[in-house]
């Protein structure tokens, strides 16, 4: 089963989970960011993920563009969808609602919260002092979890 995971990242968080998506399905993953992308071919896969980073409580355009351009062709294949946020519980969840349209949601196979990250060295001075107001954090965080992660990636291997 040849897979294609799409993704929109701002810090490289989102890069980071598809890269270790990719390394873990069998069969070939090929990873396509969507800002470096043009026009994208899905014929070929069996299988897409798709994931994005949330920032402001809201998912990158691009992945949501990108999800309501090919829904049809979407509905007709194994899907994944994805989020890297560092909120949690209800509110995570709510984020991940926001992010995807409701009848990918429900066709999905997988799907995944992944936790994220603040990268302070790959802020600008107005996203650090965002970062610093907003969630008081100061420094560096980094909370991926792995095992969401691998579960995601167990049920896209299903």
């Amino acid at each position: 089963m040849k897979t294609l995971i799409v993704y929109a990242t701002h810090h490289g968080c989102t890069r980071t989970c598809a890269e270790k998506i990719k390394s873990a399905l069998p069969g070939g993953a090929d990873t396509v960011q969507l800002k470096e992308a043009g026009g994208i071919a899905l014929e070929g896969y069996n299988a897409v993920a798709i994931g994005g980073s949330i920032h402001a409580g809201r998912i990158q355009g691009s992945v949501k563009k990108f999800c309501s351009h090919h829904e049809d062709i979407l509905l007709k294949k194994k899907i994944g969808l994805f989020i890297c946020c560092m909120e949690e519980g209800d509110k995570a969840k709510k984020e991940f609602d926001d992010a995807f349209p409701k009848t990918l949601r429900e066709h999905a196979s997988a799907r995944g919260i992944f936790g994220g990250a603040f990268d302070f060295d790959r802020m600008n001075f107005l996203e650090k002092a965002i970062v610093k107001k907003v969630a008081g954090v100061n420094k560096s965080v980094h909370k991926i979890s792995d095992q969401a992660v691998s579960e995601f990636i167990e049920k896209m291997k299903t």
